[in-house]
């Protein structure tokens, strides 16, 4: 019987050490809100903030965002974007599975004005079959007033802009 050997990778300590910072640069969180560097609103645009506070119970998803049907984001949870729109009518839906009311939000934005957009989810929503119930994702894009917003959105990861 002939026995085969196993190789063993053998790393030297600055060799695990360097593997060690790159797995846990991955690992490594954005800066909150409050102690990022945001930009003033260009002249001539409006600003949409999307954010998802931290719910205990809530969907892991990232759902895709949507202003006017085209795709502005993603909602992590925890975190918060800004996207510098041109001024106008903005229809805020976000990607779902679960249909309810209430799930999509309208706003007016004139040049210079922010909106902020808090996307909630529904881990509860359940759809009811002949034989089983399904858990659906079922998000929804609420326009927050801003002074609300504001003190929400501070403690978030600042996931970028533009």
């Amino acid at each position: 019987m002939r026995r085969h050997a196993i190789p063993i990778l053998r790393l030297s300590i600055g060799a695990a050490t360097a593997f060690l910072l790159l797995a846990m640069t991955g690992c490594a969180q954005s800066p909150p809100i409050a102690a990022a560097a945001i930009p003033p609103i260009a002249a001539g645009e409006a600003r949409i903030w999307v954010y998802r506070t931290y719910e205990p119970y809530a969907d892991h998803g990232m759902p895709a965002v949507y202003a006017n049907g085209g795709t502005i984001g993603w909602a992590q949870l925890g975190g918060a974007f800004y996207r510098d729109l041109a001024p106008g009518h903005y229809h805020i839906t976000v990607w779902t599975l679960g249909v309810d009311f209430n799930q999509s939000s309208d706003l007016d934005l004139a040049a210079g004005q922010q909106a902020y957009i808090r996307i909630v989810s529904a881990p509860e929503w359940e759809e009811v079959g002949l034989r089983r119930s399904n858990y659906r994702p079922t998000y929804y894009a609420w326009l927050i007033p801003p002074q609300v917003a504001a003190a929400e959105v501070a403690p978030l990861a600042f996931q970028g802009g533009g």
